[in-house]
């Protein structure tokens, strides 16, 4: 008998899932004995779903970013299956090697051929250490630059999938020029003559997600976050404590609400309820939908006055009169 996958539950999700663990019982129950109990399970379907409704709508911020690290929750290569009619890997960044935490390649997306390009972590511990966590090295900022310009030289627009919770901080990717790679991808991005739209499905940390999230379009999905530092991170620089992180969190203003009023992001993608990870198929389909309105927007305007756009969004960021 094949062995039932483990469920990853957080903990303000567990009245929901004994609920629905609880319907999932009476089901069995009913089949094997026959008894009708359609409609207690109904009754207790409707508690579920305005249990699930009430908690998801009042999340904190620390919530969001728990949800946005669900180890369940789908990531770039989940999206790009579902999305893409076509996807053909592209490896290595000519100079060092082939980062597993970046995949890339050339994608089919609907009418549009497009460069895609995102961040990937592992499923398990496995996966997980053969994609460095979803941390990039230098090498994989340069393999995406050299996908950029492959984009450029066939006039192509370019997607970019953030997923990341930073840029990887060892010795060898610090000497290899981590900063210089992202710093270059920046400057360089800044001023692709291309379409390009960035779209955060998780984690959005730091300049490990700006090395590939400068563009002409910034979505979020709704349980995404993206900052400068993590929660822990300003908490361990602040309270000398990262278990204030919830406290960080609410501080920083980390999630795609916050973003949208501040006009960092330009979209949010609303998730399936409950989550990312409760619906592949619905989650990716959103995304989908969500960059091909932007992509068809975004062809349409001339490369030069894309890139003034492009320049005039970013010059606004974090601009204020006293």
């Amino acid at each position: 008998m094949a062995k039932k996958k483990q469920r990853f539950v957080l903990e303000f999700e567990k009245p929901i899932v004994n609920l629905e663990e609880k319907i999932a019982e009476m089901r069995e129950y009913a089949l094997a004995s026959g008894l009708e109990l359609e409609d207690d399970i109904k009754r207790l379907e409707k508690k579920a779903s305005q249990l699930r409704k009430e908690i998801y709508a009042n999340l904190s911020r620390w919530q969001r970013v728990q949800l946005a690290r669900h180890p369940q929750r789908p990531y770039s290569l989940d999206y790009i299956s579902r999305m893409c009619s076509y996807f053909e890997e592209l490896h290595g960044d000519r100079r060092f090697a082939d980062d597993k935490a970046i995949v890339s390649g050339l994608a089919k997306l609907e009418e549009f051929s497009i460069i895609l390009i995102g961040q990937q972590k592992g499923k398990d511990t496995k996966e997980n250490l053969y994609r460095n966590f979803g941390m990039p090295h230098p090498e994989g900022y340069r393999k995406a630059m050299r996908l950029m310009e492959l984009a450029v030289k066939f006039n192509k627009p370019v997607v970019t999938l953030i997923d990341t919770p930073g840029a990887f901080p060892g010795i060898g990717a610090e000497e290899r020029g981590q900063a210089e790679a992202i710093a270059y991808n920046l400057f360089r991005m800044a001023r692709l003559p291309v379409p390009i739209i960035n779209v955060i499905i998780g984690e959005g940390a730091s300049g490990g997600a700006l090395g590939i999230g400068v563009g002409d379009r910034i979505l979020m999905t709704e349980n995404s976050w993206y900052s400068v530092i993590s929660p822990e991170g300003c908490a361990a620089i602040l309270w000398r404590d990262a278990s204030h992180a919830p406290e960080a969190a609410e501080a920083m203003k980390v999630t795609a609400p916050d973003l949208l009023k501040l006009k960092i992001i330009d979209e949010i993608i609303k998730e399936p309820e409950g989550g990312a990870h409760r619906d592949y198929d619905l989650a990716a389909n959103v995304v989908k939908e969500a960059i091909l309105k932007h992509l068809r927007e975004l062809v349409k305007i001339p490369p030069k006055k894309l890139i003034e756009q492009r320049m005039e969004k970013f010059s606004k960021m974090g601009a204020w009169k006293e």
